[in-house]
């Protein structure tokens, strides 16, 4: 498992090769990755952090999806500082013997980056900035993993 936050911009082909290289037991990796969109004339997203606090409660997060799905491997970067329309903004890379883990392990870890990972998003408009909340959509997708894990 490795988590980064930072500023830098990232390679997530590079990423995913250095996760499975030699590896022999993965038969399926699942790479997502997210970027800043220009909706209705958005021209930054800012993205803050608790330097420390946030790598170990993404780490925490990461351990119970491991946890619950045989990954063989995860990587996440999530960047943070000011970034435009068009900029990557996360990588969640999974890897499993089986697609399914890898699969759900991603979308589990994309709902928990999107609705309670420990960052502040502003986002700014030609008119002004404001700060971002989880959508409610977010929050339903999220939910569904509060059912016990199944293996």
């Amino acid at each position: 498992m490795q988590v980064s936050v930072q500023e830098a911009d990232f390679d997530s082909a590079a990423e995913a090769l250095a996760l499975t290289q030699g590896r022999k037991d993965i038969g399926a990796v699942v790479t997502f990755e997210g970027r800043v969109r220009a909706d209705d004339g958005l021209s930054a997203l800012t993205l803050e952090h608790y330097p420390g606090m946030t790598e170990a409660e993404i780490a925490r997060h990461v351990a119970a999806a491991q946890a619950r799905w045989p990954l063989a491997g995860v990587r996440i970067i999530h960047r943070i500082g000011r970034l435009g329309p068009g900029e990557r903004i996360v990588l969640v890379i999974t890897a499993s013997a089986h697609r399914q883990s890898a699969f759900e392990a991603a979308e589990f870890l994309m709902d928990y980056l999107k609705t309670r990972a420990p960052f502040w998003k502003q986002e700014q408009y030609g008119d002004g900035a404001r700060w971002v909340e989880a959508r409610a959509d977010d929050l339903d997708a999220a939910r569904r993993w509060q059912s016990p894990a199944k293996r």
